[in-house]
């Protein structure tokens, strides 16, 4: 199978060469999607023997998911493996994922830092894990699923199964979306054990998203939108109750 491990990238200069070299010894094709950085971060990229995709702004970190996917599928690769830059990814987890796919019974394997019980030094940002919690458990009533972890972007992707899918999404409710259109295409789940690590609780989201009534609120509503926008294909009790808010039910 040919295996592409795709990073995002947004002003990492702090980490981008660590973790590109540690993601090298594991991964012969790499993609580097850098979302307008500002900093040294495309200088240290262009040190590597890695594909390239540059933006010269900011637009989000769904449209570098979304251009993953979509270099996936035109250079025919077989799976396609997702981690961020920020050294909260363990390299070293890839060949599990490699594994996991090879089993050939899921078309997603989705990372999760909660199968793991974890100690109090390892504890996420309390706002971030109540939302992670209310909204996967939103996620698992409305859709049938049984995930423990809605957010991580940790995955791997048979590359067959994302043409099925037409993601819109350019921020960080990327997730919200995907989980709706994986569960209205019958695309298969499995969860994979990674460890929970925070190197740097100060960052920040940016912008309205940062305040976490907002951000809550922005995940449901583009969540509820997608499960209108996808109602033919979803069964009435997945439905019932979203409110969404966007023009045309699309978030």
């Amino acid at each position: 199978m040919r295996w592409l491990v795709a990073i995002p990238v947004f002003n990492e200069e702090k980490y981008v060469r660590t973790v590109l070299s540690r993601v090298l010894e594991r991964a012969p094709d790499v993609l580097v999607i850098d979302d307008g950085s500002r900093d040294a971060t495309p200088a240290i990229v262009s040190e590597f023997a890695v594909h390239r995709i540059r933006r010269e702004g900011n637009v989000g970190y769904g449209r570098s998911m979304r251009d993953a996917f979509t270099y996936a599928i035109a250079h025919g690769y077989d799976w396609l493996i997702t981690m961020d830059c920020d050294e909260q990814h363990e390299p070293e987890a890839i060949p599990s994922f490699v594994s996991a796919a090879e089993a050939d019974d899921a078309d997603v394997v989705s990372g999760s830092r909660y199968l793991w019980s974890i100690s109090g030094d390892d504890q996420p940002p309390a706002d971030r894990r109540a939302i992670n919690a209310e909204i996967t458990d939103e996620v698992n009533q409305r859709l049938g699923l049984h995930l423990t972890d809605g957010f991580c972007g940790f995955k791997a992707y048979r590359v067959a199964s994302l043409r099925r899918l037409h993601v819109s999404e350019d921020g960080y409710a990327f997730p919200m979306q995907f989980w709706v259109q994986a569960a209205a295409h019958g695309l298969r789940i499995r969860e994979l054990p990674v460890r929970l690590i925070y190197n740097d609780p100060s960052r920040t989201f940016g912008g309205p998203l940062d305040d976490p009534t907002h951000r809550l609120r922005h995940y449901r509503n583009v969540l509820h939108c997608e499960l209108k926008r996808c109602a033919a294909l979803l069964p009435p009790e997945a439905i019932e109750g979203a409110c969404c808010r966007c023009p045309n039910g699309v978030a």
